[in-house]
Order: structure tokens, then sequence, then C-alpha cells
């Protein structure tokens, strides 16, 4: 629940983005002070079992947001009874899409979620998890390929929806031009998707490769940065120190 309120007071929440399976990444970086986690399901190879430990093992200030494999009612319940902080749907280009998302995250009378025994409820501990865990979760969709683009009005207008992230490497590749995030085609587009959802008060993220791209993106307004991979980090830090060694 602080995660939403901090949302919704328009606080600025800086993340990064998770792609190693193991526990002691995400309590390491929960510890350097990152507001939120986006754990990747999309592209990592993790399991739901891996995805559970790495939640337990975060700092319990930092919040957990998964981004699942694809637009499936199952992906969206069994990572919900994870107990996740929220969702991130990828790939989302209409506004039917977003109420099927909406409706398969809700219990019932709101949508079609199911009720079991899992973490989000303390394991059945939790009586009245299924009571008030329609307004607990937060539920963000992707943006990055053209067509969601040109429908983002009617996205950002779901009930239910309570954020977008802008995926701007995919929503370049929409344009034949993968990687080129500020050729003025996609950036155009990038622009439009912030305009709409600043003027209808939703909140908005997108990924920043560095501190340098981070600082540009919220000086342009967006409220949720995604900065940097974990295995980026790794990688870089152990080539810039070996580079050093041999210079």
């Amino acid at each position: 629940m602080e995660f939403r309120k901090k949302i919704e007071n328009g606080e600025t929440l800086h993340g990064t983005i998770v792609t190693l399976g193991l526990p002691s990444i995400t309590e390491m970086l929960s510890e350097c002070g990152f507001d939120w986690l986006w754990i990747d399901m999309e592209h990592a190879p993790f399991s739901l079992r891996e995805v559970q430990g790495m939640i337990q093992a975060k700092k319990r200030t930092c919040a957990a947001v998964v981004r699942i494999p694809c637009k499936s009612e199952e992906w969206i319940k069994r990572t919900l009874d994870l107990g996740v902080d929220g969702l991130i749907i990828p790939h989302v280009n209409t506004a039917k899409e977003v109420e099927f998302i909406v409706e398969a995250s809700c219990y019932p009378p709101q949508g079609t979620r199911s009720a079991g025994m899992a973490r989000a409820s303390l394991y059945g501990i939790d009586t009245k998890y299924a009571l008030e865990a329609n307004s607990k979760h937060l539920l963000f969709v992707q943006i990055e390929h053209y067509e969601g683009v040109a429908n983002i009005e009617e996205i950002v207008r779901v009930e239910g929806l309570d954020g977008v992230i802008i995926g701007p490497y995919d929503l370049s590749g929409s344009f034949g031009k993968l990687g080129q995030i500020d050729d003025p085609e996609v950036a155009a587009s990038i622009a439009k998707v912030l305009s709409v959802c600043q003027r209808v008060g939703k909140p908005i993220g997108i990924f920043a490769k560095d501190s340098t791209d981070a600082k540009r993106r919220l000086t342009q307004g967006f409220q949720l940065i995604a900065m940097g991979v974990d295995a980026h980090y790794l990688w870089s830090s152990a080539r810039e120190a070996l580079d050093q060694l041999l210079a």
C-alpha cells in the first residue's frame, strides 16, 4: 500500500530491472535505495518459485513489480498470488486488452480472478485478503508499439488501470528503427504518450539505460524510472575494472 500511496501522491520513484534469478540480487538492490524493483519474467528464465524467493528476500520498503511474460489470465492470477506489489503487462495495444487485464486481475464482482491459498493471503491466514486485494496491487501496461501509441487516449481511460510504462526500445523496433530511441518519430511517440498521461493524471514510467538517460526522463516529466539492468551493472563494472587494470 505504501508504494500505491507514493504513486498517488505524485512522488518520483526510482527502480531497476532484475534479470538474474537470485534472492541475493533483489536483497542487495533493495538495500541500495531503489524504491521498486522490476522483476522481469518476460525475458529472464524465472520460475514462479524463484520469483517468490526473490520477493521474500528484498527489503520490505522496496516494492516488487513483476513483468509477466504475456497477456494471460493464468500468468496474471498466479503472479498476483505471489504477493507482488504490482504487475507490468507487456505489449498492450488496445483498450480492449486493458479491459481483459483488469478483469483478470480483480476478484468478483469487479473481475474474474479465482481465489486460492498462496503467499499473497499469507497462505490463507489473512482472511480479509480477497476483500481488499483489488485496491492493493497496482496494474501497469507497457506501451511499446506504434499501435499502442495510436490508441493511448482510449487505453488510459480504462477504469482499473493504474499506470503506463513505455518500453522505448521495442517501441523503436515497431517503427523499424530498433535501438534508435531518439529518432524523431520514436521521440514524438514517447512525447505523445507522456502528454496524454499527464493530461488525464495517469502515472507514467519509462526504462532508462543509465543515470544520464534517467535524469533526462525525469526532466521530461516521467514519474517512474527503471534505471538500468542488474546484468549490465555486473558486466559493465567488471569490464571497467579490468580495462583500468590492463591500461
